[in-house]
């Protein structure tokens, strides 16, 4: 199969997020899609890695794990990236639905980063001898991990919304300095780890599952992402009073 052909899956997330500044209401309507497109990459991406794609000349067997580690990595990249912007909307424009989101893509990137990092010392054990070591990227990625934790916790113990929201939204701002870590760390400090993972840098033979799994997992991010989302607004309605202030916090334009 032409590594190109999973591409063609990629028009559909791209098409409904471009879209979404213009009909705001459309994952409502279409996000089931995006999920079956989920299933289907991955369920693509893990068949062709498990059965289609050969053992690599150095490290073996253990190279098929890249198809679901690297993917969640990247997209949990991608979710904390989205909790900045979401961060740094609210602070300049004191939105609640800036607010939900940044809620939501911290604990969707989360779940995909601590999934992503174990799959990542599976891959170690056999690779570098141990699940793991004091590595630029891997500490990197543990800071990533510690610090959204603390970033979801401090939401738990905050009971006034406006309070939370601001709070959190400062330390999303100031978050983004770490995934850029993560992404660079093998450029910028002396790393065991290999480079960033692309088409370009990863076995040859495995770009074609690799392609499928990461555009599924892009799918199942946004698709978590919105049904999380859905849950904070609803928290907000029984926190916020009128309903109608859920466009901005109570007191703002």
């Amino acid at each position: 199969m032409p590594s190109w052909v999973p591409l063609v899956l990629l028009l559909v997330p791209v098409g409904i997020c471009l879209a979404l500044p213009f009909k705001r209401d459309l994952l409502d309507k279409v996000w089931l899609v995006l999920a079956a497109e989920a299933v289907f990459g991955i369920g693509v991406g893990t068949y062709l890695a498990l059965f289609s794609v050969p053992p690599e000349r150095d490290m073996g067997e253990v190279v098929r794990i890249f198809a679901a580690h690297v993917p969640q990595v990247q997209n949990a990249l991608l979710a904390v990236v989205l909790n900045f912007g979401c961060s740094l909307w609210f602070l300049i424009r004191k939105s609640w639905v800036a607010d939900s989101l940044a809620e939501s893509s911290a604990e969707v990137g989360l779940y995909l980063g601590a999934v992503g990092t174990a799959l990542g010392a599976i891959w170690a054990k056999p690779t570098w001898g141990v699940y793991w070591t004091w590595d630029p990227r891997l500490t990197s990625a543990a800071v990533m991990l510690i610090y959204y934790a603390g970033y979801l916790a401090l939401r738990r113990f905050t009971d006034n919304p406006d309070t939370r929201a601001t709070w959190s939204a400062a330390l999303g701002t100031f978050g983004i300095v770490i995934p850029v870590t993560v992404y660079k760390s093998v450029v910028w400090m002396k790393s065991m780890h290999q480079v960033q993972s692309s088409p370009e840098t990863v076995y040859p033979q495995l770009v074609t599952a690799f392609r499928f799994s990461a555009i599924g997992f892009l799918c199942l991010m946004i698709v978590f992402i919105y049904q999380r989302y859905r849950i904070a607004q609803e928290q907000l309605k029984r926190e916020v009073a009128p309903p109608e202030a859920l466009g901005a916090p109570q007191g703002a334009a």
